[in-house]
């Protein structure tokens, strides 16, 4: 009886340290997942690397596949737009234009600054393509570090006037370009990288 009870005692022991080890090891895993979590929150100005941001409504085309993503060691495109990004035939069409062995990615604004704030990848080149400066203030917005924009081109339509060669632009997105400038960020116009570069600072 007593040895029977003593053999019910420990193997209760055994599962109450059982269950209390279980509770600790749950314990440090919650507990290591939330210094990631704190970690992750503090690590900055380690982004993801931009060689090169670009104001263009024709996005991906001739000039930017021959031109630039030759120049620069381009190896991922990333296209912000918030329509874009729903649109399934047109993210196809883009992919088929770009060059061989060169990423191409369409996300919404939002998504594309997280994305953009996170950790780069080793021999990450992005180039970044949107339409219109608005995209390029939401992004700043969005605290990503951006050091210069080129704008290539902007078409004409109503409500535009010319702005520079062939860039048209609103008032709201020359607004929009002198607040980019303001921010200290350069800002010029070159449509290939061969061609003289243009201080827009003078323009706005």
């Amino acid at each position: 009886m007593n040895t029977a009870r003593q053999k019910n005692e420990k193997g209760e022991g055994r599962q109450g340290r059982g269950r209390a080890g279980k509770r600790k090891s749950r314990r440090k895993t919650d507990n290591r997942s939330k210094r990631k979590k704190r970690k992750k929150r503090k690590v900055k100005g380690r982004m993801r690397n931009i060689v090169l941001t670009r104001i263009d409504d024709r996005l991906i085309h001739g000039q930017v596949v021959t031109a630039w993503i030759r120049r620069y060691p381009i190896n991922r495109i990333l296209i912000v737009d918030d329509e874009l990004s729903k649109n399934r035939l047109m993210e196809r069409i883009y992919r088929a234009a770009a060059p061989v062995g060169t990423e191409v990615l369409i996300k919404p604004v939002q998504e594309a600054a997280a994305f953009l704030r996170e950790d780069g990848e080793r021999g990450e080149n992005i180039l970044i393509l949107v339409k219109v400066p608005q995209v390029i203030e939401a992004l700043l917005e969005g605290e990503v570090e951006i050091k210069k924009v080129i704008l290539g081109g902007m078409a004409a339509g109503k409500g535009r006037k010319t702005f520079i060669r062939n860039v048209s632009a609103s008032r709201e997105e020359i607004e929009c370009m002198r607040h980019i400038s303001e921010r200290g960020i350069e800002l010029s116009y070159q449509l290939v990288p061969d061609e003289k570069e243009t201080d827009l600072k003078k323009l706005l």
